[in-house]
């Protein structure tokens, strides 16, 4: 992230503190959170949005261009898009580039409550699957979580293929299902940009029936805590009614309030193209970073808008944020 500068006054002397400037997600200083806080109950209040607690001096979006066909395109300039930030032009666009040759920092959370029994083994394959396609040897890495009424840890970050795959065949179905915890902690001590001294892509692939009934935390807080950690949550859900159930329109929540994307595999075959969907968006993405335009502390909700200007093409990217109040 970028160069934000926060101003704190101590006593009559000032400590000038190096921030850096609100990610793709639009989150506060990752850090400042260190209890979970409630969330904000206005009717106005979305989910998939955030107040911003420290000032913006520049907005980094990270989005995906696809084809009529849904396909990804990659080969495209900043010339190729408008962006609106609050509906007016940014004062400036500082950088865009495509963002497909970071390193990944991948964490895989896997339901073990016993609600998914059914499709546990196949899941755990297809996982497996993923990550021996996605991860680059001495580059990407992941860890490995399970959750029910609690999470564990099954596998610490690595690259080695067989150590995950030891960590996935190291859990076991069973309890309840505490996802916004998992969701929570995962981002907070694995995922966090405090622990990075470089750049890098961050992302959950959660597998779940998207059904919490134990967590601590609230929905609100999870989504603030990934959106704080700059992660993108990639959803899979387990249910196979064929019905849209209240836990896949959770699973949609997760993904729309952090950039991702939620898949619903009918079918066991589907969660293996689920996976490989992931994997290609992850290496098609680009990413802008502007400075807003007439921008004001003012608590207000700005709207951001990507277009292509091609009429055949489409843009998936956050929506907006709440700028700080001061």
């Amino acid at each position: 992230m970028k160069h934000t500068k926060l101003y704190l006054c101590l006593g009559a002397g000032f400590l000038l503190m190096a921030l850096p400037s609100v990610g793709q997600s639009q989150f506060a200083a990752p850090g400042t959170l260190l209890n979970p806080v409630p969330a904000t109950t206005s009717a106005a209040t979305d989910d998939s949005v955030l107040t911003i607690k420290t000032r913006v001096d520049e907005v980094n979006v990270l989005f995906i261009a696809t084809d009529r066909h849904g396909k990804f395109v990659r080969n495209l300039n900043q010339s190729d898009f408008s962006f609106l930030d609050d509906h007016k032009p940014p004062e400036a666009i500082v950088n865009f580039r495509r963002e497909n040759d970071l390193p990944l920092q991948l964490g895989l959370l896997l339901d073990t409550s016993g609600s998914v029994r059914s499709r546990f083994d196949f899941e755990q394959t297809s996982a497996l699957g993923f990550l021996q396609q996605t991860l680059r040897p001495n580059f990407d890495r992941a860890f490995i979580m399970g959750f029910n009424t609690h999470s564990q840890i099954a596998q610490d970050f690595t690259d080695n293929i067989h150590l995950l795959e030891a960590g996935v065949h190291s859990l076991h179905d069973g309890g309840g299902t505490a996802l916004y915890d998992a969701i929570y902690r995962a981002c907070r001590e694995k995922l966090s940009k405090d622990q990075s001294s470089q750049p890098e892509r961050r992302a959950l692939i959660i597998i779940s029936d998207g059904e919490d009934n134990q967590s601590e935390v609230s929905r609100a807080q999870a989504i603030e805590m990934a959106q704080r950690s700059e992660v993108i949550i990639y959803t899979i859900s387990t249910d196979d009614s064929g019905m849209v159930l209240r836990g896949d329109k959770v699973l949609q929540q997760l993904a729309d309030a952090t950039g991702g994307r939620a898949f619903y595999p009918y079918k066991s075959k589907d969660i293996t193209r689920a996976f490989a969907s992931i994997e290609e968006e992850l290496r098609s993405q680009y990413i802008v970073s502007y400075r807003p335009a007439n921008f004001d502390a003012d608590g207000r909700y700005r709207a951001i808008e990507i277009t292509a200007l091609r009429k055949d093409l489409q843009v998936r990217a956050r929506k907006g944020y709440y700028a700080p109040r001061q």
